[in-house]
């Protein structure tokens, strides 16, 4: 079962695309941040999604707000997928111990070995306001993002 809103979100340390160490909790008392789940790189409604996002960056990545994109691809798959795509954001890999941080938000299937689409934006104190969890076809409405993050 996915984490609930009003829940505690699960701090995690996970390498990003680049090899950089990222823990959510770095964001605590900073910044709110949108915490992104997706199935795999190179996939089309994932590449879909996270360029829409790409597209509306300064929504996403600002002052207050930081956006999160964490799937189980290698940081090496990461790195390439996101220099083709022009993905200007963390992309974190949750590839070893596979899927730890999918499990503890409670999106990893594990008949698949992947996440599915959950989305969970967090505010500065570190608790989940708002979620959303797709199946892996259905894409997330970032409408939907932005008018949750306007309530913080």
């Amino acid at each position: 079962m996915a984490i609930q809103v009003g829940d505690k979100a699960p701090d995690f340390e996970l390498r990003d695309n680049h090899g950089a160490t990222v823990r959510l909790s770095d964001f605590r008392g900073e910044k709110n941040v949108v915490l992104l789940f997706y199935p795999f790189a190179f996939t089309g409604v994932c590449t879909g999604e996270l360029c829409a996002l790409r597209d509306n960056l300064p929504a996403f990545v600002n002052d207050d707000t930081q956006l999160l994109a964490v799937s189980n691809d290698s940081i090496h798959t990461l790195r390439v997928f996101g220099e083709q795509e022009g993905l200007e954001y963390p992309l974190l890999s949750d590839f070893w111990p596979h899927g730890n941080t999918s499990r503890a938000y409670g999106v990893f299937d594990e008949e698949k070995g992947c996440a599915v689409r959950g989305t969970f934006i967090i505010d500065k104190e570190g608790v989940v306001r708002w979620s959303v969890v797709n199946d892996l076809p259905d894409a997330r409405d970032l409408n939907e993002y932005v008018k949750a993050l306007d309530t913080l």
